[in-house]
């Protein structure tokens, strides 16, 4: 099978993989160590959410999050909140900073979110979400696109009537995460769903959910037609997956990286953390990679809560090297793994 992608507006994301908006995962350091571990397999990378209330009011935190290289594009800028002129308004700012599209969160189930009508909140207020859409395709020139879920309970399987006001209202692509609001992360996601709007949209549709390996995409793929596929904790202890995904389309062999591989990503991720973030927050964020990448470290079980103890980077970063080149494993392919977080 070939994977060619789909256009939103005039932004060809080819082909159809997207890393998906993950909150507090998703900033541009990580964002550019996706795109450097899986090139041009990543067709379009999307922010971690940002609240349109810090960014309408310019702080700093939103001003990060915003942030992104010129290597990451085509790039899209999630917000989230319910007042229609805020959204407005924010979503001028995301444009006058040179992103490729703006995305509206529909789906995030959040208490804190939802509780003010935000994320998977706007599913049970659909003229509020059509209300918001006039107003941001009447503030953006720039591609709007919305990420929802498949309703807010079993009670309320909506995403179909959510196309509809999506379609009628100038949405140029859909995300859909084929659970409820109140199923969390919990359960199978439904990716019946995904086919189903497929088959009644007249705009992209963009399947999320459980795709967390090569196969698991191209079967999600075959068995509903979809545009494209999000994914987000499968790039999490995997930034390869989208180029896996690739060689699974060509018929080659899945790709593994070595360990070597591995920490030069590392390294890498680390000169992006600095240039994006006071050296204190590096650590943190390094820990929480490292963390991801050395599940299942073969040889030395011990080594991962080593370099998790130590608090410079590069003398994290040295120890592993260290650790693999005298497990003689240095050069030795790196088993990819399953994030165990949901997204």
């Amino acid at each position: 099978m070939s994977l060619s992608g789909f256009n939103i507006d005039g932004i060809d994301v080819a082909p159809g993989l997207v890393l998906a908006p993950m909150s507090g995962v998703t900033d541009s350091p990580f964002r550019q160590l996706v795109k450097r571990a899986s090139g041009d397999a990543v067709g379009m990378v999307m922010s971690e959410f940002i609240s349109i209330e810090l960014l309408t009011q310019r702080q700093l935190s939103s001003v990060i999050r915003m942030s992104f290289a010129e290597s990451e594009r085509p790039v899209a800028i999630q917000i989230y909140g319910a007042d229609v002129g805020r959204m407005a308004e924010a979503a001028r700012i995301v444009e006058d900073a040179g992103a490729d599209s703006v995305d509206i969160n529909c789906g995030c189930p959040a208490p804190k979110i939802v509780r003010r009508g935000g994320g998977a909140g706007l599913l049970k207020d659909l003229p509020r979400l059509a209300a918001i859409l006039d107003a941001v395709n009447a503030a953006v020139s720039i591609p709007v696109t919305i990420k929802i879920r498949n309703g807010w309970c079993d009670d309320t399987l909506n995403a179909l009537e959510t196309l509809r006001v999506a379609e009628n209202h100038g949405a140029k692509a859909i995300g859909i995460h084929g659970r409820t609001r109140m199923q969390l992360y919990r359960a199978e996601a439904d990716w019946n769903v995904v086919r189903e709007m497929r088959e009644a949209a007249s705009i992209p549709v963009i399947g999320s959910g459980d795709v967390v390996d090569a196969e698991g995409a191209l079967n999600r793929f075959a068995t509903t037609a979809c545009d494209g596929i999000m994914i987000g904790r499968g790039a999490i202890t995997n930034p390869w997956i989208f180029r896996q995904i690739i060689d699974g389309t060509e018929g080659r062999e899945r790709y593994q990286p070595t360990w070597r591989e591995t920490v030069e990503l590392l390294h890498f991720y680390l000169e992006k953390l600095l240039e994006m973030y006071p050296a204190k927050v590096s650590p943190g964020r390094m820990k929480m990679m490292l963390s991801r990448l050395l599940k299942h470290f073969p040889g030395d079980p011990g080594v991962r809560k080593r370099c998790l103890r130590m608090e410079v980077p590069t003398e994290m970063l040295a120890h592993l090297e260290q650790t693999c080149l005298g497990l003689g494993i240095y050069d030795s392919p790196k088993e990819t793994g399953v994030a165990e977080v949901a997204a």
